[in-house]
């Protein structure tokens, strides 16, 4: 396994630029809308940043919120229904139970890691069947850009791009999902943000549950249905 290079500083900690809340913005469109159908949703946030704001969005949504990241800040700590682990994703992920959530979230984090393709493991053990994983990474394409602003015109933080381990397409992205568990036909992936990102929704279903475009009262036919 490769040497693991620890942050010591959580995204968000010492503020967030226009760009960066736009950014999280965007995010948070994305991810609404590819939701899993429940309302009582549990959900895992990786490397949720120091203020979990994705997380608390989502918070009318969850019966049970869990952030992964190295601060939280300990107002957002004291929330109802919103559980953190302030502490790495390497030493948190495998302790925690398997087939627990139905929602994880991997935004904007895959391109910090030394070895993703073992977080990507992790992810789909602790996903339950019928959940998803959704990933957001940014692209070969998009690295010019994202550099430019960070160093030359300082619209977003120098550091954050200096500990980018990695940029993705969907050449790069879908060989590590599949080898991590999900099935081709259940992952989908879109370039977004201009093509400055590469956005994922991996879905983990088991042998005997309807694809995810089944309606519900469709689903539930084909349940009861005797071969």
């Amino acid at each position: 396994m490769p040497k693991s290079i620890v942050r010591h500083v959580a995204y968000g900690e010492h503020g967030l630029t226009l760009v960066d809340r736009l950014g999280a913005w965007l995010s948070r469109r994305r991810v609404l809308r590819h939701l899993p159908r429940k309302t009582d949703l549990t959900a895992l946030d990786c490397g949720c940043g120091f203020y979990a704001i994705l997380l608390r969005d989502l918070k009318p949504r969850l019966s049970r919120g869990l952030g992964i990241d190295i601060h939280i800040d300990p107002a957002v700590r004291a929330m109802e229904r919103l559980e953190f682990i302030e502490s790495t994703l390497e030493e948190s992920l495998p302790a925690l139970p398997p087939d627990d959530f139905d929602l994880v979230l991997l935004i904007s984090v895959l391109e910090h890691l030394t070895d993703p393709e073992e977080t990507l493991n992790q992810c789909y053990r602790l996903l339950r069947p019928g959940g998803a994983l959704l990933v957001n990474v940014p692209t070969w394409a998009g690295k010019r850009g994202l550099e430019f602003s960070a160093f030359k015109l300082r619209l977003s933080p120098a550091e954050e791009m200096n500990d980018h381990k990695m940029y993705y397409g969907k050449r790069d992205l879908w060989p590590l999902l599949v080898k991590s568990g999900f099935k081709p036909r259940h992952i989908k992936l879109n370039y977004c943000k201009f093509g400055l990102n590469l956005f994922g929704v991996c879905r983990k279903l088991g042998e005997t549950q309807p694809a995810p475009d089944v309606p519900p009262e469709r689903a539930k036919e084909v349940g009861k249905a005797k071969p």
